[in-house]
């Protein structure tokens, strides 16, 4: 460790934290050594025994959620509940990881002009991950788990936010695996550059556009494997049709879960004209019965955002916004101690306003009126970013015809995302590198090696 030192805040207090000691550079590259000697015995190992530990792993992180939870709270403000079951959801969807590795990892044989081909699936070696504070278990999880049970080894850098969560995730990772095949580094950008530039095999990353644009600059001098996560912008489109309770519901339900800091957070609906005055005042009833809380009571829905960063980041947006004419339905304010900031409903938006163009990552509630299904499906498609989507109408083909149309790596159809299972996630445009979970998914973690011989 080097005299550098992160000093998390409680978000809910802006008071700071037990100081955390940074990896240096020299300690990171004897970290991935570490790794990379464990991996050996790790790839060898059968695949169902391999699969037996990691159950071990995710029920350990299950057995100590109430720990997790508190440290996550403590250290990014999510209300006391969802962190629970943040950290308890790792056993709820190991079994699905097991069964898309043990696909993923399953030889393809096939014969051609008398050749018979087998394709065999092998794992890369050290996959670094990086991870971010807004689910500073179960982002890391996902990404370690297919490292895992694909054969790799893997180094863990917990955001700069989250260190002693990420620390405790790693302790229950490293006391349940063999020695040294997860290791655990320390510190802000330098180190996790320090863990980009190192003799790692593979980046998995989730954060921002720039950062990620940074790890492709640093990867592509040893054309490391990336799997990158990079925001976006989701749009939500309510149509003539819609269950409109139902979609006001989503809409207020996924805008400020995590006070808005969720990958896949509504950050615009897209209203049809036939129904934005109905839906709007829907919304804004639901919002306005929204109080923040502490996020340590078990009562609390709704907490303070991560940082002061991210909360002046979101300010400056509400602020640009009504510089250019939004309406502000609900007006969200800062409150302290702390970084709380209540709800906002914002409409009368326009194109060049940040709070359409850019990824927010706060409680706002951003309503766009569109006078047709085309212009619904252009605007939700004006935008750099293609993460998630979801599309509310009258269901049927014409509404599945809406969602086919949508320039998003995930799209659901009268239902959000996060608790969809069976596809990879996955981004578009500048949403993403490379997905994760599924079948799909997993082979990122794997090389695949043909194998060529005279069919019999």
């Amino acid at each position: 460790m080097s005299s550098e030192r992160l000093v998390p805040h409680n978000p809910a207090t802006g008071q700071p934290l037990d100081p955390v000691d940074c990896t240096t550079p020299e300690g990171v590259r004897e970290v991935v050594a570490r790794a990379r000697s464990a991996q050996r015995a790790w790839a060898a190992t059968a695949a169902d025994a391999r699969a037996t530990q990691i159950r071990a792993v995710a029920k350990a992180i299950g057995d100590h959620a109430d720990a997790l939870a508190r440290s996550i709270s403590d250290e990014m403000g999510k209300p006391i509940r969802e962190a629970r079951s943040e950290a308890r959801s790792i056993a709820a969807r190991v079994e699905s990881f097991v069964r898309a590795a043990d696909q993923a990892l399953a030889d393809e044989d096939g014969v051609e002009n008398g050749i018979r081909v087998r394709v065999r699936w092998r794992p890369l070696g050290v996959v670094g991950v990086i991870a971010p504070w807004n689910y500073p278990v179960a982002t890391p999880s996902n990404l370690l788990l297919s490292a895992l049970l694909t054969g790799n080894a893997a180094v863990f850098k917990p955001s700069e936010y989250t260190p002693h969560t990420g620390a405790l995730l790693h302790r229950l990772y490293a006391e349940t695996l063999p020695e040294g095949l997860v290791g655990l580094v320390q510190g802000a950008g330098a180190v996790g550059a320090a863990l980009v530039a190192s003799d790692v095999d593979m980046i998995a990353f989730t954060g921002s556009i720039a950062t990620g644009q940074a790890i492709m600059r640093e990867a592509a001098a040893t054309m490391k494997r990336l799997v990158l996560e990079l925001g976006g912008k989701d749009p939500m489109l309510v149509l003539p049709g819609a269950d409109l309770q139902a979609a006001a519901r989503h809409a207020a339900d996924e805008a400020l879960r995590n006070a808005g800091q969720v990958c896949v957070s509504v950050e615009r609906i897209i209203v049809h004209a036939d129904v934005a005055g109905e839906f709007t005042r829907r919304v804004a009833e639901l919002v306005r019965a929204v109080k923040p809380g502490d996020p340590r009571d078990e009562s609390t829905t709704f907490g303070p955002m991560a940082s002061a960063r991210q909360r002046d980041l979101v300010l400056a947006q509400l602020a640009d916004a009504r510089s250019h004419g939004a309406t502000f339905v609900i007006e969200g304010q800062a409150q302290g101690p702390g970084y709380y900031l209540t709800p906002s409903v914002v409409t009368d938006l326009k194109p060049e306003m940040t709070l359409v163009k850019d990824e927010t990552f706060g409680p706002v509630v951003a309503i766009q009126v569109a006078r047709d299904v085309d212009e619904a499906v252009e605007m939700a498609n004006d935008t750099r970013y293609g993460l998630g989507a979801s599309v509310w109408g009258a269901p049927g083909p014409e509404l599945d015809a809406v969602a086919d149309r949508i320039e998003a790596g995930m799209v659901g159809v009268n239902r959000g995302l996060s608790t969809a299972a069976g596809g990879p996630w996955v981004g578009w445009k500048m949403s993403g590198l490379g997905y994760t979970r599924s079948v799909t998914g997993m082979r990122h973690f794997l090389q695949p090696q043909s194998q060529a011989r005279r069919a019999e």
